[in-house]
């Protein structure tokens, strides 16, 4: 602004440079700019090499859903003629990302569960027993937040079928609907995005009165409240030199140890509900459906009669 007001003054470039103590040639490419409109105080737009294979790279984001990586962008623009180098491509494919996740950003909303409708679960590495690796079963009623941490051996399907019966006997009751990722006990395949249910979990469902659904393949997200409940459980439950944890002489200390866990977190405050879980869970105990006397059972493939 001391250029063009010293200019404006002596109406003279070699003056106006006196005055603002710069070169003659700076003054007049700044007046010349404000003469055209443009703001002098902008560095000037200068043509790249990328610059024609641009709308290349932003299709490319697109159709990865912005999970292309620069080396596989880079290897297709130079086939059809880009000269430049890697550094170059990384930019403009950072770019391109960042304008597509712009775009294209997950829309987070609140979720409000509603008693007796959701349970969640997951499974967590536990500790290692006389050399053999434990499975913790996480479950996780939504509405009270009541955690349940079973250790098993495996994760198969009759195992799955156990924890099941076990859990709804803990809580006392089945909720509506069980969410779960997508293991091949639960989920067999996807086609079309549309989840096949294991022929064989489907009646486990059917027996107790449940629904069983899975979240979306890859989105831990989408089923949050387990994933904290096999956080906190590795936390606790798991020997590290973080909580200093000896180790678990036998399998009956570890099933201790869960249940003195459950007792801790079921038991204090929660953190968004300022509630105690295990009050919240006597209120949505009249929410849940009854739980059949008898566990499932299964043999050679029969299952029980409906109740």
């Amino acid at each position: 602004m001391e250029i063009l007001e010293a200019y404006d003054l002596t109406g003279s470039y070699r003056k106006a440079a006196e005055l603002a103590g710069c070169d003659h040639h700076t003054v007049r490419r700044y007046v010349q700019l404000r003469g055209h409109g443009v703001d002098p105080t902008e560095p000037a737009a200068r043509t790249k090499l990328i610059d024609e294979f641009l709308p290349k790279v932003e299709e490319l984001v697109e159709r990865s859903l912005g999970k292309i990586g620069a080396d596989a962008v880079h290897k297709k623009i130079v086939a059809m003629g880009f000269g430049g180098t890697d550094r170059t491509t990384r930019r403009a494919v950072a770019a391109a990302k960042e304008s597509y996740r712009a775009g294209n950003r997950r829309v987070y909303r609140p979720w409000i569960p509603e008693p007796g409708m959701w349970l969640q679960w997951d499974w967590g590495w536990g500790p290692k027993i006389d050399g053999r690796q434990v499975q913790l079963w996480c479950a996780w009623l939504a509405w009270s937040r009541f955690r349940v941490v079973i250790p098993v051996f495996d994760k198969t399907l009759p195992t799955v079928a156990s924890c099941l019966d076990a859990t709804f006997r803990t809580i006392g009751g089945v909720p509506t609907y069980c969410l779960t990722d997508n293991e091949k006990t639960v989920t067999v395949e996807h086609v079309a995005r549309i989840a096949m249910r294991n022929p064989e979990i489907v009646p486990i469902g059917r027996y107790y009165g449940t629904v069983v659904r899975t979240c979306m393949p890859a989105d831990p997200e989408s089923k949050g409240g387990s994933e904290a409940t096999v956080r906190i459980a590795k936390r606790d439950l798991v020997p590290t030199e973080v909580n200093l944890r000896p180790a678990f002489e036998d399998f009956a200390e570890l099933v201790e140890a869960c249940d003195a866990f459950m007792a801790e977190v079921n038991g204090r405050r929660h953190r968004e509900t300022r509630r105690i879980p295990s009050e919240m869970l006597a209120e949505e105990q009249y929410r849940l459906h009854p739980v059949p006397e008898r566990a499932f059972t299964a043999a050679f493939r029969a299952v029980p009669p409906g109740r």
